[in-house]
């Protein structure tokens, strides 16, 4: 291919990829619009809860959803007759509060709201008020979602009353408000958090490279990679062939921005390496692609393949995240090895001068990559590595089970709606008021239970001897229980609210006591807790999937069977120390009350795909230089060549997932945690002590069972003085 047809290749990558951007931009602002949040709509149709509310709509013509507009005076003294005069009239108008798509709230109510409801200590009330559960789910035409503007509109219209009749304040809560506060803590989120991580990783590479123009040639490659992906997944999702939520939208800009920018880091690295071998950039650049694009085809393929294993949970929103995910994965691929050298042979000749002011090396000056990192820290970090091998990885080892012990002090057994969200929202400071002066109202959304008609009062009986349990009812009508297909409705009120975790343990105590009756139970409380132990169980199925799956990828990749089960168990090593850091840091040092459950498997997801990018980036290294010198010299000089890139990677990738902690969700800043300090972990533990340590200290058989190669090349098994050879 001569100079004139690359030319016009590139010409024609650059207009694909601005057309990528141009479209995928539109898309990916409007990603929100097609996200579906529902918790119910997560569970498997199986799951007893979501049987039970396919069935209950048969005994009540539609599904209310509870809120409570809670007033009081400022100071604390009794509600005048007028207030209360004025709360009760305002009350009984509230269906004509507009809505800001042009609606009457009206459209919204299940029943009306009748009157206003004064406390027993005669200085607050409520309005409670019953929303259409079905309409909530849907989007207006601007792409809002109902539930978040008709919880808006009810706290206008309140905030407008209480401001007129003077000295109350007022607050709206319930479970449709909890769930609208926890819907915005994602709007608009997805613009800053991009912003967020864009600027972090800016920052890193302009510290890494000492120059202006190559991290922004970097992030436009990671940003097109991202429009990309957002373009696909938005078709997707409008199609319903995925779930996209909130939190998978927020993984997914994150995952590409970072694995984009890891990918540009691994291509630079060889590229600048190749220059100061070749004085053509055009030569410099197919040598450093024909170097590369297999370590970043089998990085994207393993992280894909342990990303695909998420196909195997049963809750819909983390079996979504795994083809979401890859798709992100295939776009930073195809954007680092198309898009980034396009960008960067753009001044031709002088392509050296992408990395202004840093000086780049080549043939004609004799200052050459490779010679600049002989003596330089990575190197003399593996050297010394090399001398004490057995120790290093020994100690390292003993450090990282230390912290591995903690383990079963992690709590991942849920939380409660209000913990979810960090810092106090509107419906989460009413809802104390609301349980202080309306105490009976705490289990505001009841517990469903279907039973056989001819059990019904047996059913009822056993659910009223729960501890927790205030009262349980059949359902009737003027003629009597109503039953349908032979089986009654039977409607549990809890003493606990239904958003807190003690709903969800009477729950759990319901069903024990109706093991073996037919009854199933279901209702809010009953979504959370099988969505926590969905989540419990798909961890045994979806982690040893994952080691499998990953391990058979490694095996093809580093022809070895030793290799990867040493790579592995390294990482499974270093996820457990990462775990156990987050159950002290969690529990002992900033005190939070808990865990999703599926945090851990996220966590082990990304920790164990991503991550092991370093360790594959460093042993495909060390097994081209183990294949010209062996392997206890290869290690050293993969060590010293990759110790750069694969750092400044590293840290790219923390920080870029450090970046979640901007949204006030605890699970998301949980994730951003433990993802972080799992990457640094391997980045500065694992790929450069305890890997290296390992495959010194085992030599060739590392290799095995195809280690003759490297038998057959080795030169010295002594540590060199230099890693030159």
């Amino acid at each position: 291919m001569n100079r004139t047809t690359y030319t016009f290749v590139r010409i024609i990558i650059l207009l694909v990829w601005l057309a990528v951007g141009a479209i995928g931009g539109q898309a990916q602002g409007q990603l929100s619009s097609v996200q579906e949040n529902d918790q119910a709509l997560y569970l498997p149709e199986s799951a007893e809860s979501t049987v039970v509310s396919e069935r209950v709509g048969s005994f009540k013509d539609s599904q209310s959803l509870p809120a409570f507009v809670v007033f009081e005076t400022a100071d604390g003294s009794a509600l005048t007759q007028e207030q209360i005069v004025g709360l009760n009239e305002r009350a009984q108008n509230i269906a004509q509060a507009p809505m800001a798509d042009g609606t009457v709230l009206g459209d919204y109510l299940e029943t009306p709201v009748s009157a206003f409801v004064p406390a027993e200590n005669g200085s607050a009330g409520m309005w409670p008020i019953e929303l259409d559960a079905t309409q909530l789910k849907d989007f207006d035409e601007s792409g809002d979602q109902i539930q978040v503007t008709t919880i808006e509109a009810i706290r206008a219209y309140a905030s407008d009353a209480a401001n007129e009749l003077g000295n109350l304040e007022t607050s709206t809560t319930g479970p449709a408000a909890l769930v609208a506060d926890l819907s915005n803590a994602f709007a608009g989120i997805d613009l800053f958090l991009l912003l967020v991580a864009v600027a972090l990783v800016f920052v890193i590479l302009i510290i890494v490279y000492r120059s202006i123009v190559l991290p922004i040639l970097v992030l436009l490659t990671a940003v097109f990679a991202l429009s990309g992906a957002g373009l696909v997944v938005y078709y997707l999702a409008k199609a319903e062939v995925v779930l996209l939520s909130a939190q998978t939208q927020g993984i997914l800009s994150i995952l590409v921005i970072g694995a984009t920018t890891d990918y540009c880091l691994l291509i630079i690295a060889r590229y600048r390496e190749e220059l100061g071998l070749n004085e053509s950039p055009f030569d410099a650049m197919k040598k450093a692609i024909a170097a590369t694009w297999e370590p970043v085809i089998a990085s994207a393929a393993t992280v894909s393949a342990g990303l695909l294993c998420l196909l195997l949970s049963d809750l819909r929103v983390t079996t979504s995240l795994g083809p979401v995910a890859v798709i992100g994965i295939v776009f930073c691929v195809l954007a680092a090895m198309t898009l980034l050298p396009a960008l960067l042979l753009l001044p031709g000749k002088r392509a050296r001068k992408i990395f202004w002011p840093a000086k780049v090396g080549s043939p004609s000056s004799g200052d050459t990559y490779e010679a600049s990192v002989d003596s330089g820290w990575w190197a003399r970090s593996a050297r010394f590595v090399a001398r004490n091998d057995r120790r290093v990885w020994i100690t390292t080892s003993v450090v990282l089970l230390a912290f591995v012990a903690f383990v079963p002090t992690f709590e991942a057994k849920g939380l409660s709606v209000a913990d979810t969200i960090v810092g106090e929202t509107e419906a989460e400071a009413g809802l104390d008021t609301l349980y202080e002066i309306f105490p009976q109202t705490a289990g505001a959304q009841p517990v469903n239970i279907l039973a056989p008609e001819e059990s019904a009062d047996a059913v009822v009986a056993a659910v009223q001897g729960v501890d927790g349990v205030v009262s349980a009812d059949v359902t009737s009508d003027d003629e009597g229980p109503i039953v349908r297909n032979g089986e009654v409705l039977i409607t549990a009120m809890t003493a606990a609210p239904s958003e807190e975790l003690a709903a969800q343990e009477t729950v759990g105590d319901i069903r024990d006591a109706l093991e073996g009756t037919g009854a199933q139970v279901g209702g809010d409380a009953a979504t959370r807790l099988d969505t926590q132990r969905t989540g419990i169980s798909d961890l045994v199925k979806v982690i040893p999937a994952t080691l499998l799956v990953v391990g058979l990828m490694l095996m093809v990749l580093l022809r070895s069977i030793a290799a990867p089960a040493l790579v592995l168990a390294a990482n499974v090593l270093s996820f457990g120390a990462t775990i156990g850091l987050a159950a002290i840091l969690f529990n002992h040092v900033l005190g939070w009350p808990g865990s999703d459950s599926s945090v851990p498997l996220y966590a082990f997801i990304f920790l164990v795909a991503l991550s092991i990018d370093y360790t594959i980036f460093l042993m495909t290294r060390t097994r081209e230089e183990a294949l010209k010198r062996g392997t206890r010299q290869g290690v050293i000089k993969g060590v010293a060549l990759t110790g750069g890139v694969i750092t400044s990677a590293g840290i790219v990738l923390a920080a870029t997932f450090a970046a979640l902690m901007v949204i006030p969700l605890l699970f998301m800043i949980q994730l951003a945690i433990i993802v972080s300090l799992g990457i640094l972990i391997d980045t500065f533990v694992v790929r450069t002590l305890l890997v290296p340590g390992l495959i010194h200290d085992i030599g060739n058989r590392v290799w095995w069972p195809w280690q003759a190669p490297m038998v057959e090349r080795e030169k010295d098994e002594q540590v060199p003085a230099t890693i030159s050879s």
